[in-house]
Formats: structure tokens, sequence, C-alpha cells
């Protein structure tokens, strides 16, 4: 990171973490659908730890779970400085929602998830949460935007 990503505190801006998060889970959805695939949503985002100047950025991303069309990535982030050797410390996580797209332009299936191992299981079952909890919170705004103003 440079100072050319920094916020006015001095630490690496919020919105320079989650670009690189959106570029990496983008990447981890389309080559598990095998084809174009765009950000329907970001689930969740948390940042741990401040980013500082210098520190060497890494993020990981896996699919959680897949949907028909649909899939969660997870996504978790990581810096270590530049000029000392020291594990490297989690500094934020994401949960983003991609759908897969097809030649036309519209939703096409992905390949399912099979989750292998007890880390697997519970991405999977965790990420069902999240997408009951989003479908939910989804329905409901839109009950209380009946009859009122479509307004943010």
């Amino acid at each position: 990171m440079t100072a050319l990503d920094t916020n006015l505190l001095g630490t690496v801006h919020g919105g320079v973490i989650m670009k690189l998060v959106d570029d990496v889970a983008g990447a981890v959805a389309q080559r598990h659908s095998g084809g174009p695939a765009v950000t329907a949503s970001m689930d969740e985002m948390t940042f741990l730890e401040p980013v500082h100047v210098g520190n060497l950025v890494h993020a990981h991303g896996k699919v959680n779970w897949t949907g028909r069309t649909s899939m969660e990535v997870g996504v978790r982030v990581v810096a270590e400085p530049w000029n000392e050797v020291r594990p490297a410390t989690a500094v934020a996580t994401a949960y983003l929602v991609f759908v897969a797209l097809g030649p036309d332009g519209k939703p096409r299936e992905v390949p399912p998830v099979l989750p292998e191992t007890d880390e697997d299981r519970r991405r999977f079952a965790e990420a069902e949460i999240r997408r009951t909890h989003r479908l939910a919170r989804r329905e409901a705004i839109l009950r209380s935007r009946q009859g009122g103003s479509a307004d943010l």
C-alpha cells in the first residue's frame, strides 16, 4: 500500500481494501462459474485492523455456497510489514454474492459447491444463514415500501 491509498488518518482507506476484495471475489466467482460473474451484493465487510502504508496486502477468496445462478464468495484480507519478518495479520473479511452471466447477459447456471471438509461444511452452512437473512431483509424492505416512497 502506498501514500496514494491513505485516508485522513494516515491509514489505508477502507474503499481501497473494498475494491481489492471485490476484485479478488470476482476472479474467484468467474473461475468457479467458468465465465463472467458480476457482484450482486456485499453481504458483510468487517475491518479488523488498520492497514498501514508500506504493508504488503494479500486477499484470499473461496466460494462458500452456490445456488442455481448465484454464489457466495468469502474473502480474507491479511497484511504484513514489507520490511520485517512477522506473521501476516488478518485485517478484513467479507462475504459477497455474485451472479454468473451468459452471453446474452442473463443469469446462467453455476457448478455446485460440494463441501468436502468440516471447514467447507461450516462455511456452506453459514452462507445459507446469511442468504436466509438477506432474503428476509429484502422481503421486509419491499413490504415496508408498499404504499410508501421508494426513495433511499
